[in-house]
């Protein structure tokens, strides 16, 4: 895969930062069509930005293969996105706490933080398999 494949509200990227921008388009364009406010939308695209770059710099190890799935579903007057990546996976308690001293300079591990306190709910489900994320954000 070479490029971005879109079914729905689904996009599928290969795992590479270059399609960053593919998936942020394609985010923005369906929360403006749920009529979703331009705060909340950067607020989400911020979120799923971090995602996306997490899955592609950890979730496929540097080997370079490997697509990273960006799926969003509307609920009532919630948004619900996942990100899947088919990495090795991580366990979210050995993230270490940006905010500890040790931490505060490090140019790094702010990522799950961010979405953490810009989403209404963040569930992380890791295995072997890879990883997939849901955030939840209220729309209206």
């Amino acid at each position: 895969m070479d490029k971005p494949k879109i079914s729905g509200n689904k996009i599928t990227v290969p795992s590479d930062h270059e399609f960053l921008t593919d998936v942020d388009v394609f985010l923005e364009g369906l929360l403006r069509g749920f009529g979703t406010d331009e705060s909340v939308i950067a607020d989400i695209a911020i979120s799923v930005s971090e995602l996306v770059n997490n899955a592609i710099t950890h979730g496929r190890k540097g080997t370079g293969n490997g697509e990273v799935e960006v799926e969003i579903q509307r609920k009532d007057k919630k948004v619900q996105i996942s990100v899947t990546d088919h990495g090795t996976g991580f366990n979210p308690e050995d993230v270490d706490d940006p905010l500890a001293e040790e931490n505060l300079l490090k140019e790094v591990g702010r990522g799950i933080f961010i979405v953490r306190s810009l989403m209404d709910d963040i569930k992380i489900e890791s295995s072997d398999q890879g990883t997939t994320i849901t955030i939840t954000k209220s729309i209206g």
